[in-house]
């Protein structure tokens, strides 16, 4: 095929040379007029020029041509191109169907008509391009340059609808196909412009397969996003505001680029109307906004915009941004509160929960009921369902009149005697005493009352109706039961949404500091309870939080918080060098002039003999207590900070038996291992650990039940919410952090204490830290260098 192909080509470029020379006198005199550039001086082809089935490049001059055309031979293509620019080059058109023509076809001396516009900006060496040769036919390319000659144009068109010669598989038009073209064709053919200019702004398409009929480059392919008419101007308005004004409708951050993106994937269609109509689940989440009193918050934070005065699309747009705004704004403060718990205490740690806007936003409208997809941001706890039913409970009772019971002299009953009093009636319906209604006596029945309500209300349950248990009957004002509800019902955001560990049972141990009291949680019910000894008032509160308990001690040591010493220790000292000696506690100091006071372990150790550990930044934790005493008391806040737990034993043993059940620990089992060597009780899972401030809260028989604010956090919660003076109260604030660094100071002179290189062993010179001598050596919460919050734990 080469040697062929080779051969006609030598052969028509013989015949072209020897008819050059053969010319009549009207050529001559043509020539003479119109001169022609001399040819090129070039080589005759060899059998090297020619590759077979190897793709070259497209030529810069191409003919218009369908994206079947065949492809051009490499040693054609590149004669044709030798002299040529490739931003302005003269190319001759070859068949509709881009196939070289034979010899035959076209003499190969033809000149071009004088009519013909050439455009050609060869160099004088140029090459007179000649539409028979097969070293003029371009390579095919899928795109169709335009040429700047409007003959040439229709000329093309002519020659397009009679080629109904059909192509050879490999693309390549025959010689027995070739000779079928009809005589007008090539007359068409030899009159046509033959001249193409290249437009370097034209760039032919990369695709081979692309429709033949189309002469533009294509448009990249976007998605379309079905916008129904009806919202279109209404999304317009949306991408306009979104686009200018976002800040305005999305204070926070991450919202607003939530919030832009999701319109942005919808095409700015209105999220909560259809052709200007509220649909399914606008009228769910604006019943829910509406409604958010029920769940202790305030409606007015939610405002709900007028869709059914919004005229116009950009009404209807701003109103709808509104919506959404006030939708995510309600998702977030009923799922992590109107308020940081940093707002109102420095004694505070609960980890972090916040809802992911995105999530938010595609929950709500997509969901069946947009109303209960919108309330499954508040708490799931029953705790906090049962208060939302008393508070709607409460704001029903404060609709009719209060009845309060009048002070009088005290009742008791006596079983020989009989009292009567026409404040009993009202007495028997604030109890619940259903017996005798109307009856004045106070009678058994009515003692028994009383003494169930002094005990729930931790008075001294006697039985006797005097003034504080009066006071306590009548109770607060509705009122200021309601905001006490409202801010545990805030409280309970804090907490996370799952308490327990699911691999245990969902155990966990919660404690309620105004109760005084600690559970320990299975399955969704209390299994064991017991009275506790909480933080004194002001600095040595118990902090509120959220650890896991990840071992227990047995005969722990107590080692001496750097508070203590520092307020009670190191003066006392100084009255009474042998005090600590008398306590039974040791003192050691290192070459840094670090104190370490420690009490060994045993019957006198202030930490009685059972630690309970959760390693936290504020060094608190659980433990036994040889001062038994104080749970005899109704109010039971003493301690440095730490828990005073009053059966201890029975404690141990009910954790034990979550953790390791094979080992069926018992109280009795835990007691004897009591002794003079401290060891550990690892978990193999931690135990979840929550310290709460529950001054409302609904017990087993399904009463409310309140308590009195010790620590004052309900007074601070509300004042807040009721005082913000346009303080955001989401914002965390910064509190000076825990030091635990060894205090220092004068030991008296005279008084016997350790040198101690290193605190036991295996810590830098100057001892371990308060953390690593409580808690062990493991990794402690971030340190900083600031006394102003003590260490006030024991």
């Amino acid at each position: 095929m080469l040697a062929a192909t080779f051969l006609a080509v030598s052969t028509s470029a013989a015949f072209a040379q020897a008819d050059a020379v053969k010319k009549s006198a009207s050529e001559l005199a043509i020539d003479a007029a119109i001169p022609a550039p001399e040819p090129a001086n070039v080589p005759p082809p060899t059998a090297a020029d020619f590759k077979a089935e190897v793709k070259q490049p497209a030529a810069p001059a191409v003919a218009e041509s369908k994206p079947d055309d065949q492809k051009a031979d490499s040693s054609a293509t590149d004669s044709s191109v030798s002299d040529t620019r490739p931003a302005d080059t003269t190319a001759v058109d070859t068949p509709p169907d881009g196939a070289a023509a034979s010899n035959s076809d076209t003499p190969s001396n033809a000149t071009t008509p004088s009519n013909a516009t050439a455009s050609s900006d060869a160099e004088p060496s140029g090459i007179r391009p000649e539409p028979s040769s097969n070293s003029e036919t371009a390579e095919t390319k899928p795109a169709e340059p335009k040429t700047t000659d409007a003959k040439s144009d229709t000329s093309d068109t002519a020659a397009k609808s009679k080629d109904v010669t059909a192509a050879s598989p490999d693309g390549i038009r025959t010689g027995q196909e070739t000779g079928k073209t009809t005589e007008a064709t090539k007359a068409t053919e030899a009159t046509k412009d033959a001249t193409a200019t290249i437009r370097p702004d034209v760039t032919p398409r990369p695709e081979a397969g692309a429709a033949a009929n189309s002469e533009q480059p294509g448009e990249p392919v976007k998605t379309v996003i079905n916008v129904p008419p009806a919202d279109q101007p209404t999304a317009e308005k949306l991408h306009g505001l979104l686009d200018a004004n976002a800040t305005k409708f999305f204070s926070r951050k991450a919202g607003r680029a939530a919030v832009e993106k999701f319109y942005t994937a919808r095409g700015y269609a209105p999220l909560w109307t259809e052709g200007g109509t509220l649909n399914t689940q606008a009228q769910g989440v604006i019943a829910r906004l509406r409604d958010a009193a029920a769940d202790g918050l305030n409606p007015s934070d939610y405002p709900v915009p007028d869709f059914a005065a919004a005229s116009s699309p950009e009404q209807l747009a701003e109103a709808d941004l509104k919506l959404t705004a006030s939708m995510m704004d309600y998702a977030r403060q009923a799922q992590s509160g109107r308020m940081h718990w940093s707002q109102v205490s420095a004694d505070a740690q609960y980890p972090e929960h916040p809802v992911d806007p995105e999530q938010v936003l595609t929950n709500v409208t997509t969901a069946k009921d947009s109303s209960a997809a919108l309330d499954s941001y508040n708490p799931p706890h029953k705790l906090y369902r049962e208060l939302k039913q008393k508070l709607a409970e409460l704001r029903k009772d404060s609709e009719g009149p209060v009845i309060e019971i009048a002070e009088g002299p005290g009742l008791v009953f006596r079983k020989n005697a009989v009292i009567e009093d026409p404040r009993v009636p009202q007495i028997r319906a604030r109890l619940g005493v259903t017996q005798n209604p109307d009856d004045t006596r106070f009678d058994a029945d009515v003692a028994a009352a009383v003494r169930e309500f002094q005990a729930r209300h931790h008075l001294k349950p006697d039985g006797i109706l005097g003034n504080n248990t009066l006071r306590a009957l009548n109770g607060p004002k509705k009122d200021h039961t309601i905001d006490t509800v409202i801010a545990n019902m805030e409280r309970w955001r804090w907490l996370p949404r799952e308490l327990g560990a699911s691999s245990l049972g969902d155990a966990y141990a919660i404690l309620n500091i105004p109760d005084y009291s600690l559970k320990v949680m299975q399955h969704g019910a209390p299994i064991w309870s017991t009275r506790v000894v909480v933080g004194k008032p002001g600095l040595h509160a118990t902090p509120l939080l959220t650890e896991t308990m990840k071992y227990i001690t047995i005969n722990p040591t107590w080692n001496v918080p750097p508070s203590i010493i520092y307020k009670e220790y190191l003066p006392a000292l100084q009255q009474d060098p042998t005090v600590l000696s008398r306590m039974g506690l040791k003192l050691e100091r290192d070459r840094n002039g670090g104190i370490h006071i420690s009490q060994p372990p045993g019957e006198r150790n202030a930490l009685g003999r059972i630690r309970f550990n959760f390693p936290n930044k504020f060094l608190v934790y659980q433990h036994d207590t040889p001062d038994k005493h104080l749970f005899a008391k109704e109010k039971r806040a003493f301690s440095h900070g730490c828990m005073r737990v009053q059966n201890p034993d029975q404690y141990a043993a009910t954790l034990l038996n979550i953790v390791l059940p094979q080992e069926h620990y018992t109280p009795e089992k835990v007691r004897s291992m009591y002794g003079r060597n401290e060891f550990n009780i690892n978990f193999p899972t931690p135990v979840p650990v929550h310290i709460t401030y529950q001054t409302a809260f609904v017990d087993q028989a399904g009463k409310l039940q309140l308590r009195a604010d010790v620590y004052g956090r309900d007074a601070k919660m509300l004042s807040l919410l009721r005082n913000s003076n346009g303080r955001d109260l989401e914002t965390v604030v910064a509190h000076a952090q825990p030091n635990y660094s060894r205090p220092r100071g004068n030991i008296p002179q005279g008084m016997a204490f350790n040198e101690n290189r290193g605190f036991g062993g295996g810590f830098d010179n100057g001892g371990p830290s308060f953390f690593e001598r409580l808690f062990g050596v493991q990794t402690p919460p971030p340190q900083y260098d600031d006394r102003r919050r003590p260490i006030y734990r024991r």
